[in-house]
C-alpha cells in the first residue's frame, strides 16, 4: 500500500479553510447546476449530481439553494449557463497544475488564470503537457481515532478498494471511479465515518519539494488559483514531507 501522503494532510488542512470563504457556496451551487445538465436532476440516478449534493449540504448551503441549482441545471428556471474547462499549467520548480473551472465567459476566465499564474511564478502550459501525469480515481476519506488498519483494508479490498494510505486523522482509500459508491456504501455499512468519496485527479507520480520556501511558493499559487470566483478544483503533483511542511505551518 501506499505511504503517508503529506500533500494529503495539507489538502484536508485547507478544505477546512475553504468552508469559510464567502463564494463556495456559489462554487457548489455551480457545480449542482452542472451536474444536473449533463446527467438529470435525479441524483438517484446521477452520481455526480449526488456527490454535489452532498458537497453542499456537508458546509450547510441550504436546501432551496440546491433544488434552484438543480432547476437550474435542468432548464425548469433560466439561469447563466456554466462550461467546465481544465487549464493545464506548471508551477514554481515545474510542478503540474491542473485548473478545473466552470465559468459562463471563457474570455472572461481564461486570461484571470493566466495572470494568477504568471503573477505566481507559474505559466499555462499546452493542452496535454501535463494531463497525462494525472488519473482519474475514486478517493475516500475515512476518519476516526482507533481505527484498526487491518480491518478497514479488508473491509476496503472486499469492496473493490485498490490502495489505501495514513492520512491526517484516519486514511484515504482508492480505488476506479466507477466503484466510488460501491467502497463508499460498504464502508458506511461496516460503521466507519465517511467524511468525503469523490473522483479527483490523482498525481501518478508525486514530486517531493523538500525546500520551505519552495514548497511555500507553490502553495501560494494553489491558494491563489482556489480562490479565483470559477474555480472548482487544483490538482498538483507535488508532495511536501512532514519536516517541511511544519516549517510552513509554524
Amino acid at each position: 500500500m501506499s505511504g503517508h501522503s503529506k500533500w494529503a494532510n495539507i489538502k484536508h488542512r485547507k478544505a477546512a479553510q475553504d468552508s469559510k470563504r464567502g463564494n463556495l457556496f456559489q462554487k457548489l451551487v455551480r457545480a449542482i447546476i452542472v451536474a444536473a445538465k449533463e446527467g438529470g436532476g435525479d441524483p438517484g440516478m446521477n452520481m455526480r449530481l449526488k456527490t454535489a449534493i452532498e458537497r453542499a449540504k456537508a458546509v450547510s448551503v441550504p436546501t432551496d439553494n440546491i433544488i434552484r441549482g438543480i432547476k437550474r441545471g435542468t432548464g425548469e428556471i433560466e439561469g447563466a449557463s456554466y462550461e467546465e474547462l481544465t487549464y493545464e499549467a506548471y508551477g514554481p520548480g515545474g510542478v503540474a497544475v491542473l485548473i478545473e473551472v466552470m465559468t459562463d465567459n471563457r474570455n472572461r476566465t481564461t486570461p484571470e488564470i493566466r495572470a494568477l499564474l504568471s503573477r505566481n511564478g507559474g505559466q499555462m502550459g499546452e493542452s496535454g503537457s501535463v494531463a497525462w501525469m494525472f488519473e482519474r480515481k475514486g478517493v475516500v476519506e475515512v476518519r476516526g481515532d482507533g481505527l484498526d488498519e487491518d480491518a478497514l483494508m479488508s473491509c476496503g479490498l472486499d469492496a473493490g478498494m485498490s490502495d489505501m494510505e495514513a492520512s491526517g486523522e484516519g486514511y484515504t482509500l482508492y480505488c476506479e471511479p466507477s466503484g466510488l459508491q460501491a467502497l463508499r456504501e460498504a464502508l458506511e455499512k461496516a460503521k466507519y465515518s465517511v467524511e468525503s468519496a469523490e473522483t479527483p485527479m490523482v498525481p501518478k507520480t508525486p514530486v517531493e519539494i523538500a525546500d520551505a520556501e519552495a514548497a511555500r511558493k507553490v502553495i501560494r499559487l494553489i491558494d491563489a488559483l482556489e480562490e479565483h470566483d470559477d474555480t472548482q478544483n487544483v490538482y498538483s503533483n507535488f508532495d511536501i514531507p512532514d519536516d517541511v511542511a511544519a516549517l510552513i505551518e509554524e
